[in-house]
């Protein structure tokens, strides 16, 4: 039985991340060896923008196809929701998921860690936040567009970086925000 005829009988003869039943046909999971467990039958669209998301929409589908059980799936799942991470629901599909940390580290290695150049985002002290970094208000923020004020003193958890370094999201009394990292110390 050829690779395709196995991928096309596991999958239901439908692309493996979206569903869909058109165009579909083999990818290779880049930086694994060849073989049926290392590939995904995607359609046109998955395959075309599998490196380079475009269709934001299109890939709310990664919700239902992350809890697939086949390790080539769940590879391109977390990929695909690491490039797609600066959207909020993106990022919440990423932390629910979890790979073991055998098909963790496969994923990872596809993933080009970008040159580091740009400028770091820093608290009011000039220490250096991080992703995942817990922090404190340093002055109470008056919360736009949600009616309180965040008060002197408040934890923030599990903050966010931004693009912009001067900025980090983070929640603050159970809603999303964006703050001023001037207005922040690390914890």
């Amino acid at each position: 039985m050829t690779i395709e005829r196995q991928l096309l009988e596991r999958s239901g003869a439908k692309c493996e991340l979206c569903g869909s039943a058109q165009n579909l046909a083999a990818c290779d999971v880049s930086l694994a060896p060849a073989g049926v467990d290392n590939q995904a039958l995607l359609c046109a669209t998955c395959s075309e923008q599998v490196d380079n998301p475009q269709d934001l929409h299109h890939w709310r589908c990664l919700g239902d196809s992350m809890w697939s059980q086949v390790p080539a799936v769940q590879v391109l799942v977390w990929r695909q929701l690491k490039r797609l991470s600066v959207e909020p629901w993106a990022q919440d599909l990423l932390d629910m998921l979890y790979l073991d940390p055998e098909l963790e580290g496969w994923a990872q290695a596809a993933i080009v860690e970008e040159d580091d150049d740009s400028e770091p985002t820093l608290d009011s002290n000039g220490s250096r936040l991080q992703e995942g970094d817990s922090v404190t208000l340093i002055k109470d923020l008056d919360v736009k567009g949600a009616g309180f004020t965040a008060k002197r003193g408040t934890a923030v958890r599990d903050i966010r970086l931004t693009s912009n370094p001067k900025h980090i999201e983070g929640k603050v009394n159970g809603v999303q925000i964006v703050l001023v990292a001037a207005y922040l110390k690390k914890a």
